[in-house]
């Protein structure tokens, strides 16, 4: 990376890193079951309200215990139905005109981060009409307050219920954007075990494996407080002794619960200590190809942490003592290394593949230079790395068999490829 934008990125990174302790944070109130929504509503004036959620979800009837509850409130409740994995403009443009013509008062996101993410988008432009949701991608361009917003998580990874982030996808252009701004943060979450019981075991791994994304790239970040480390140790320890029972055994309700406290952690310490670059790079692969994010980030993060290397050995001893899988006695580096296998261990035992299907070559620099441009110069991260040298994540993660119109790498790329 050229010196004097690594200095800008620094310097960016510390401004904001100074300003933590004056900024608007803020926590959701906490709900642990649908049926306490009507008295939520109602306590703040709202008589009709706007349900966001994804077509399987509203199929599988999962809606309907909440709509049964502001039904027998007489709350009106129209649904929106149509949000996809990666919600896009055009699903946002869709609820918000839905919610403008029913004359709706609130929003309800209901599903995984895709649906809330949507709500949250939704709020934004009606909190700012004249706005194109492209024009409040970044960081606080959102700026008013937004309708009252509930988010009701029915996976446990995504963290969306307590964070200030919406992530939207262009269609037309395949990329996928976040929007970071306060008034995003979910009033109101509601978590419900009942909504992450019947999650299928696929879902429920790579769901886990985001919470444990978001927060290992908050821990290792160099943003971070006292507060949000400790949310994040608690949240990889209770994601280790608790993500695979909850896979295995779906009716596990006590696993269930921690998972579902583990991502809500997990979301709180990223939303002030920020993630990195598996996340710019998983959101460039889920705007192009539409990788379920939660797959795209248990594949790359233990890539990623390699490459970074020896700089967060320290940081990753602490998250393996945290996670059992080290004793505090063992070396910076054997703690690390534990770490990282520890995690494809986890992901093996749970069926998640080592690669990606689908990267086509001719687009990885292209994908890099979205990547780049998400994270650099917000993301703290704990190595800076420009386009080019990003482009070595989606070698690492494609399927070698599977990798589009194969070209040779450049000899920057083959000789960090290696290793891996």
């Amino acid at each position: 990376m050229n010196p004097f934008h690594q200095l800008y990125c620094r310097i960016f990174q510390s401004v904001l890193r100074l300003a933590i302790p004056f900024l608007p944070y803020r926590d959701p109130k906490i709900l642990r079951t649908v049926a306490e929504v009507p008295a939520e509503l109602r306590q703040n004036g709202v008589d009709h309200v706007l349900l966001i959620t994804d077509g399987p979800l509203y199929a599988l009837g999962m809606t309907e215990p909440l709509e049964r509850h502001l039904a027998e409130q007489n709350i009106r409740c129209t649904v929106y139905s149509r949000t996809v994995s990666n919600p896009t403009i055009q699903n946002v443009e869709e609820a918000r005109a839905l919610y403008l013509k029913e004359s709706c008062g609130a929003l309800i996101g209901f599903g995984g981060g895709s649906a809330i993410d949507c709500a949250k988008a939704v709020g934004a432009r009606i909190a700012r009409p004249k706005t194109p949701i492209h024009s409040m991608k970044g960081i606080l361009r959102v700026l008013r307050r937004i309708p009252l917003l509930i988010a009701v998580p029915t996976t446990a990874g995504t963290g969306s219920e307590v964070t200030l982030a919406s992530v939207i996808t262009d269609s037309e252009s395949g990329h996928k954007f976040p929007i970071n701004d306060f008034p995003l943060i979910p009033r109101v979450a509601v978590l419900d075990v009942e909504n992450t019981r019947s999650l299928p075991p696929a879902m429920t791994a790579t769901t886990g494996m985001d919470a444990l994304t978001h927060a290992v790239e908050a821990y290792i970040g160099r943003s971070t407080t006292a507060s949000t480390r400790a949310d994040a140790l608690e949240a990889v320890r209770l994601i280790f002794e608790n993500l695979e029972n909850a896979y295995e055994h779906g009716n596990n309700i006590q696993a269930r619960e921690h998972m579902l406290t583990a991502a809500f952690l997990a979301g709180r310490s990223f939303s002030k200590s920020y993630v990195g670059y598996v996340h710019a790079v998983a959101h460039s692969l889920g705007g192009r190809y539409n990788i379920p994010h939660g797959l795209a980030n248990a594949v790359l993060l233990p890539i990623v942490l390699e490459v970074y290397g020896p700089c967060i050995y320290r940081k990753l001893h602490d998250l393996a003592v945290a996670a059992g899988v080290c004793s505090p006695a063992d070396s910076l580096a054997a703690g690390a290394i534990k770490f990282i296998e520890a995690i494809r261990q986890m992901n093996q035992r749970m069926n998640i593949p080592q690669t990606l299907e689908g990267i086509r070559e001719e687009d990885i620099p292209h994908l890099a230079q979205y990547a780049a441009k998400e994270a650099n110069p917000l993301y703290p991260v704990p190595r800076l790395l420009d386009a080019e040298a990003l482009e070595v994540f989606y070698y690492k993660a494609a399927d070698r068999r599977k990798l589009w119109t194969p070209k040779p790498l450049t000899s920057s790329l083959r000789a960090s490829a290696s290793t891996f």
